[in-house]
């Protein structure tokens, strides 16, 4: 009976831990998290999985559906957020100069990764906790929740976008732009965390890269297809000029440019017979510019007179001995016309 078999016929979509495929998958969310595979291993395994409370679910998809039109004022609020997490860490610096220790230069910093489509807010502000994480990020005070969601569903854009800041809940928007935020975070008083969501639950684990930041809060967002435009730098710096212009604290973008430089072209090397000289002459010195010094050079012709021929066979020799030999042949040559 003939048959054929069928290379890799358990590969899947979803596939095992040892499935190639999904190792490639891995090393490119990997890639995008700026960890190797045995750490990304590491953190999912010791991640803790937690459910948004219900406010949080109901505020989301309020967020999603009421300002889908209004997706950039995403960007106004984490940088606020950013502001005001600096804002923390400068006036306990005031009675504490030691909590900038890890860093005293106080800023907000944006990279934009076209290549892996993500968008990078970074501030060296006070940072969160394990706790704060869990409850800043996935939970919503209860106080003016009521009227937040209220007046949300009133479904006026204008005031909505206003209002998301006002309460608090602003850090949510950035699911407006992206299908998955991974927040990395580091305060003085805790070891450094990552707080991972797609909108419908949250992870958060202790980073396996340790202490990376020294202090401060690195957002990044994953963004969807149809909000690329976020990664173009005129895009980015528009938005910041109409939106937080009056930050305190210096906002910085990371930006790339491509430079074309000019190679020197060296010269030829001039082939032109020189006065006195003959094409045979310059052909001849070219070979043996050519020859590697220590080797042999082949048989040299000598002619030694218009009817009579003798060809001398010359080793490779220094430049005196040749000339010695030459004297020889002569000489003995014209001992023989005698």
């Amino acid at each position: 009976v003939e048959g054929t078999v069928e290379e890799d016929l358990g590969k899947s979509t979803i596939g095992s831990k040892t499935d190639d495929e999904t190792v490639e998958r891995e090393e490119e969310a990997i890639k995008l998290d700026g960890m190797n595979v045995a750490q990304m291993k590491q953190l999912r395994e010791s991640a803790e999985k937690h459910t948004y409370q219900a406010e949080v679910n109901r505020m989301m998809k309020l967020i999603i559906n009421s300002l889908y039109r209004n997706k950039e004022i995403f960007l106004r609020e984490l940088i606020s957020n950013a502001s005001d997490a600096l804002d923390k860490i400068r006036f306990l610096s005031l009675t504490d100069p030691s909590v900038l220790s890890a860093t005293p230069d106080l800023k907000v910093m944006i990279k934009p990764d076209k290549e892996n489509h993500a968008l990078h807010i970074i501030d060296t502000g006070i940072g969160m906790t394990h706790d704060d994480l869990v409850k800043n990020l996935g939970t919503i005070a209860k106080s003016g929740t009521s009227e937040f969601l209220a007046k949300m569903e009133e479904g006026d854009t204008e005031v909505s976008s206003d209002l998301i800041g006002q309460f608090g809940v602003g850090f949510y928007s950035a699911f407006l732009v992206a299908d998955t935020v991974v927040v990395t975070s580091k305060n003085n008083a805790d070891e450094q965390w990552v707080w991972e969501s797609d909108a419908s639950s949250f992870t958060v684990a202790k980073d396996p890269r340790g202490d990376t930041l020294g202090r401060g809060t690195h957002i990044s967002l994953f963004l969807k297809e149809e909000a690329y435009d976020f990664l173009e730098e005129h895009t980015i710096k528009d938005l910041v000029k109409k939106y937080s212009q009056f930050i305190n604290f210096p906002i910085h973008m990371w930006t790339s440019r491509t430079e074309k430089v000019e190679e020197a072209v060296e010269p030829e090397a001039d082939a032109t017979p020189k006065e006195g000289e003959t094409d045979d002459d310059v052909k001849v010195e070219d070979e043996d510019d050519e020859k590697p010094k220590g080797q042999d050079g082949g048989q040299d012709r000598v002619r030694l007179g218009s009817n009579e021929r003798q060809q001398a066979h010359l080793a490779e020799e220094p430049q005196g001995g040749r000339r010695r030999r030459l004297r020889c042949i002569l000489q003995e040559f014209q001992q023989g016309q005698r």
